[in-house]
């Protein structure tokens, strides 16, 4: 990390407790990039024991047909976002918003404040449930802590963790997972914050751009190492 990723860095821990309500369970920040394959590291804590909050998951549960984000999302972007069944074309949505800066803080806007209350809900029930590791997938954790804004720069870690890997793979399993063009995946990668400046943020990171073995054998060191640290 160079110098002034490190004051940065500090900056932030400095900025925020290291422990949540009772010292018990520790709260982790995990985040990457699109095709970073983070949902994947996220999965893999869990199998090892960790709780799990994904706030994509929450997304798509808010989004479901039916639910009120859904009508609110319509009425901002049109009916076109929806598919003949009633579902949100979350392709079509994507491409639209990462191509404009104002209609993607639009979607933020309208998003981000339900998926934090049904964060936090769920970030609860694990602190009840004394949780020895709690991990908070957040896309955007980053850009949050960085910014001072919006649901991540309010909420306290243990520590962050960012899943990390070159732009060629990200390229290559974006354009795998949604079908998309290179130009459409690059477009979708450069709209977000850099992995290298989020590198610099980050308390532990993730190599994953080799085996699904090496990045099991990381996963497993930090979490252990999560497990026996001081709250």
């Amino acid at each position: 990390m160079g110098g002034g990723g490190q004051a940065a860095a500090a900056g932030l821990r400095a900025a925020r407790c290291l422990c949540d309500v009772g010292g018990v369970t520790r709260i982790v920040g995990l985040s990457g990039g699109i095709g970073s394959g983070k949902s994947s590291v996220a999965a893999l804590f869990q199998e090892l024991g960790a709780t799990l909050v994904d706030a994509d998951a929450i997304v798509h549960e808010l989004q479901a047909a039916g639910m009120p984000m859904l009508e609110e999302l319509a009425s901002a972007f049109g009916p076109e976002i929806l598919r003949a069944d009633g579902s949100l074309d979350r392709a079509g949505l994507a491409d639209r918003v990462f191509r404009d800066d104002a209609q993607r803080q639009r979607l933020n806007d309208i998003v981000h404040p339900a998926v934090g209350l049904e964060c936090d809900r769920r970030v609860a029930q694990g602190i009840a449930a004394d949780s020895e590791v709690l991990v908070l997938d957040i896309p955007l954790l980053f850009e949050g802590l960085r910014s001072g804004t919006g649901y991540a720069a309010h909420r306290q870690f243990f520590a962050t963790v960012l899943v990390w890997t070159c732009e060629s793979v990200q390229i290559e399993r974006t354009m795998a997972r949604d079908g998309c063009t290179k130009e459409q995946a690059l477009l979708r990668i450069r709209a977000q914050m850099p992995l290298s400046e989020k590198r610099e943020l980050a308390d532990y990171v993730i190599e994953n751009d080799g085996s699904r073995e090496e990045t099991e054998a990381q996963v497993r060191a930090l979490f252990q190492k999560l497990r026996s640290a001081e709250p």
